[in-house]
């Protein structure tokens, strides 16, 4: 396999995004980091309908942060090494494509944080996810603590990461955290398969909605509103538009461009 720490592959519609750092379980350490969120940048204007985000082997999606660049870190290095983490979660939520965590083995620490940064989490039977940090004698560090906590409450995120506890994949699901729950020979083509009924969908449009959805998490009522009607407004001066509407009232199916 190659020494790149983060590959890229394409499979139609989906774009396959694999942390390749098998014998360290695809621990995140900064430079995996800074290509992933590199890679992940690149795809804004790929023509790919959907990302599927997973880990070369079948062991771990990734099991955590890199612990032995870690270990050694000062007060202002650790806060640098979070920083580059988030802006690596940051590009996830900001690309106008739909980013699916293909989960098999461990999500632990950086790799659950990771997994809560995309659109949604598919994960295979033997999937465990968990935030362990306090462990260590830390906490999250890549956004774990207001994810989760958004993904399944407050209240459960405290008992998870107050108490450092792995949950499988059934769990997960029944908790919220997890969207679909497959045998690991099904997890890509779950993925691919998610893909192919965007095709039928407006770039453009699952853009926004991305858009509109991350924006309006944490605002109040009336910032929601207008957030929502900007970006509604905004589309009607599309190409996508015009042909959505036109397609409906012709009875046809829709050839949506992207523009």
């Amino acid at each position: 396999m190659s020494d790149e720490t983060v590959l890229l592959s394409h499979d139609g519609p989906l774009a396959v995004v694999t942390i390749n750092r098998p014998k360290a379980l695809n621990a995140l350490n900064r430079q995996t980091l800074v290509r992933l969120k590199e890679v992940i940048s690149s795809l804004g204007a790929s023509g790919a309908r959907a990302v599927a985000l997973t880990g070369a082997g079948d062991k771990a999606f990734v099991a955590g942060a890199d612990i032995v660049e870690m270990k050694d870190l000062g007060s202002a290095e650790a806060e640098a090494f979070s920083r580059a983490g988030h802006e690596t979660m940051k590009a996830i939520e900001d690309l106008p494509i739909p980013v699916i965590a293909a989960v098999n083995g461990f999500a632990l620490g950086g790799g659950c944080e990771l997994a809560l940064a995309c659109d949604f989490i598919y994960a295979s039977e033997n999937a465990q996810f968990g935030q362990p940090e306090v462990n260590l004698g830390v906490i999250p560090g890549f956004g774990g603590t207001f994810r989760l906590a958004h993904a399944v409450g407050v209240r459960t995120a405290r008992e998870l990461v107050y108490s450092g506890r792995r949950i499988k994949a059934s769990e997960a699901q029944a908790l919220g955290l997890v969207s679909k729950v497959v045998p690991s020979e099904e997890l890509m083509g779950a993925c691919r398969a998610f893909a192919e009924t965007l095709q039928k969908t407006g770039p453009l449009a699952v853009g926004a909605a991305k858009s509109v959805l991350r924006a309006t998490e944490a605002v109040s009522r009336e910032e929601a509103i207008a957030i929502e009607a900007s970006a509604f407004g905004d589309l009607f001066d599309s190409a996508d538009q015009k042909e959505g509407m036109s397609a409906f009232t012709e009875r046809r199916t829709a050839e949506f461009s992207g523009a």
